[in-house]
């Protein structure tokens, strides 16, 4: 204990140091804690961090680009590779419905034929005819028509349409699944920045306990213990600067990827601060929404509907062909026995016997092909109903925590007030006061934490039901 009065006068002043909390995310900071100091960054890191860097003179043309969130989704939307790749896909899936109704159109051939062959001779090998070879050199052309296949080439087109619609479907979840992965980007890219923000003051108000204990320390009035506790609270505040660093840098770049460019860019990301509401309160709504307008449902849909025409389709082939041949064409060099021109049309009938259960094999592999694909939807649906169940508690707990948070927030900076106070009056050892720093360091992470994990959660469920 110190009996002297003047040097408990000497250390009151030493502790005495008051300086303003500053923090762009509002979080209260005891009076004694000082405004964190801006952390320096070297000039090749300058597109990493746009929030906190400090523009040095060679790198002042490289300005942050301020980003929304919604000009984050505009960005996704215009440059990000999987959306257009899957768009294109889309695109050429209506190529092949074109392909299948193709064969309902005349198809016509033109020919040019010059012929030289041996006098008087036949061809005698390699077929049951023996026709005669004549000199000639004609012009032609062939017409063929599809009278009726009964309905097959109809159900392979009405597949590919269908086909051509889940592709189409695809290709909107595409996007929803970028956009989500954009708004889990940009929110984590924010949580880690606060993070930051909170390491930063965390690292100067640590260091400015070491500064008074260690003075404290030279002048005899703190023993060797508490000046160690304090060096070692400083470096732990240090290493999570380091992380929290590190964190930012990384969702940065997820963000730049995320958004379609090679290269991290310079953003400084704008926080929602839009009030929040409560999530939906009726589950079951959410899921008949989800029901209705996940396009991975609407996909899959499609794609039975598709499964079960082009089975139609395969059995279609045990039935006939029946087609209309036309042909005519001019002679100008020939054997005098030719006419000069000639003509000829036609129908042919198609009638399929026996092909070693081709057709049959195929029509059942389509069958059960179809009836995969329907199993295949009810369990999409099942597992929708999962999702979309999974996203609504957490919505809700997330929602719950912004108070939990705020109030341990609220409580942890009372207790190192006291704690400061007790240690100031030499009630208290270092190690209270250390526990105090560190429960109120906590405090503020899940503060942070909570606003971005619920504006998330919004977004999860947004995307689970009816598309973000």
């Amino acid at each position: 204990m110190i009996k002297n009065a003047p040097l408990l006068v000497l250390a009151a002043m030493l502790l005495r140091i008051h300086c303003p909390a500053q923090t762009a995310l509002n979080l209260r900071t005891p009076s004694s804690l000082p405004s964190a100091p801006m952390p320096q960054l070297n000039a090749s890191e300058g597109g990493l961090s746009g929030s906190t860097q400090q523009v040095s003179p060679a790198s002042s043309n490289n300005q942050p680009t301020s980003l929304s969130l919604k000009e984050a989704e505009a960005l996704a939307l215009k440059n990000n590779p999987q959306i257009s790749a899957a768009r294109l896909i889309a695109l050429a899936s209506q190529q092949v419905a074109r392909e299948a109704r193709s064969n309902l159109w005349p198809t016509a051939t033109a020919d040019l034929t010059a012929v030289d062959s041996r006098d008087n001779s036949r061809i005698t090998a390699g077929g049951l005819n023996n026709p005669i070879i004549y000199q000639r050199a004609a012009a032609g052309v062939v017409v063929s028509q599809l009278i009726t296949d009964f309905g097959r080439t109809r159900n392979l087109g009405a597949s590919a349409s269908f086909a051509a619609k889940a592709e189409d479907q695809n290709a909107v979840a595409t996007k929803e699944q970028v956009l989500l992965a954009v708004n889990q980007a940009f929110y984590n890219a924010l949580q880690a920045h606060a993070i930051l923000t909170v390491a930063q003051q965390t690292v100067s108000a640590r260091q400015t306990v070491a500064d008074q204990v260690g003075a404290l320390y030279q002048s005899k009035l703190k023993s060797q213990l508490d000046f160690s506790f304090a060096n070692v609270n400083l470096a732990q505040a240090k290493l999570l600067l380091l992380d929290a660093e590190n964190n930012e840098n990384a969702a940065l770049a997820t963000v730049s990827a995320v958004l379609g460019y090679a290269n991290a860019q310079n953003f400084q990301l704008v926080e929602d601060t839009t009030p929040v509401t409560a999530p939906p309160g009726n589950v079951d709504e959410l899921l008949s929404q989800a029901f209705v307008n996940r396009p991975e449902i609407l996909a899959l849909g499609f794609q039975y509907q598709s499964a079960t025409k082009f089975q139609t389709a395969e059995r279609d082939l045990m039935l006939p062909n029946i087609r209309a041949l036309g042909a005519v064409g001019d002679t100008p060099v020939r054997n005098p026995v030719l006419s000069n021109w000639y003509g000829a049309v036609g129908v042919n009938v198609e009638i399929p016997l026996f092909n070693g259960f081709l057709y049959s094999a195929r029509s059942r592999e389509a069958s059960l092909r179809a009836q995969a694909t329907q199993d295949r939807l009810r369990d999409l649906r099942d597992r929708i109903s999962r999702d979309v169940r999974t996203s609504w508690l957490n919505a809700n707990t997330a929602y719950q925590r912004l108070a939990v948070t705020q109030q341990l927030l609220d409580q942890a900076n009372l207790a190192l007030d006291l704690a400061q106070t007790r240690y100031k009056l030499g009630l208290s050892s270092i190690v209270e006061l250390s526990q105090a720093q560190l429960q109120q360091t906590q405090a503020q992470i899940s503060n942070v934490q909570a606003g971005s994990d619920y504006r998330l959660a919004l977004a999860v469920l947004r995307y689970e039901t009816v598309g973000i």
